[in-house]
């Protein structure tokens, strides 16, 4: 027996997207679709680790003012942040203010403007592992929280220097960036091209 439940269009999906329509929207569309290029990866491992210890859509209904507060998550931009971008940052009601996420977005910034252009698009991805090796969810309890492809994931990026990057936080970046598809069985967005 699966979990999915029917949305307002009467389609099944996984029952944690149907609590608003934001979150309808962000699993029908992004979650679980593969995300790929260097900023637009650093994007989502920023806003895992902001996510840390709060809702997913206290972050989703901030995207854009994070976007706005982080020059789009452009790598290079972000990397050349000084002190008092910083500061501003801290004052920024469009964002989550915590001084801890904030210090490793920039310093993230600045270990990533060194690397080759699409090394961390490649490192990330190295880690997906093979669909046929996983099972498919029937039930939330059946989603893991960590996996060892996302504690493997973890510590190659915290010996790398990036920061703030636990293996749960790992993981939800892979869930969130198609690495792995863990819509339930029976979710209408699970074959979803």
């Amino acid at each position: 027996m699966s979990d999915a439940l029917a949305g307002p269009d009467g389609a099944l999906r996984c029952p944690w997207a149907l609590s608003t329509e934001d979150y309808v929207s962000y699993h029908d569309e992004e979650w679980g679709r593969p995300v790929h290029g260097d900023d637009a990866l650093y994007e989502r491992l920023c806003l895992e680790a902001f996510q840390s210890g709060l809702s997913w859509i206290t972050i989703l209904r901030r995207r854009p003012g994070f976007r706005a507060a982080f020059a789009d998550f452009e790598i290079a931009s972000v990397a050349a942040f000084t002190d008092a971008d910083k500061e501003r940052l801290l004052g920024d009601p469009g964002i989550i203010r915590n001084r801890a996420k904030i210090e490793a977005t920039v310093a993230n910034a600045r270990v990533l403007a060194d690397w080759a252009p699409g090394e961390l698009d490649e490192l990330i991805w190295s880690f997906a592992p093979d669909p046929a090796t996983r099972p498919v969810p029937k039930r939330l309890a059946d989603v893991p929280a960590v996996t060892d492809e996302s504690t493997a994931l973890s510590k190659t990026l915290k010996k790398r220097g990036i920061r703030f990057v636990g293996p749960t936080t790992a993981y939800a970046l892979m869930q969130a960036c198609g690495l792995v598809n863990d819509h339930l069985e029976d979710c209408t967005v699970r074959s979803a091209p």
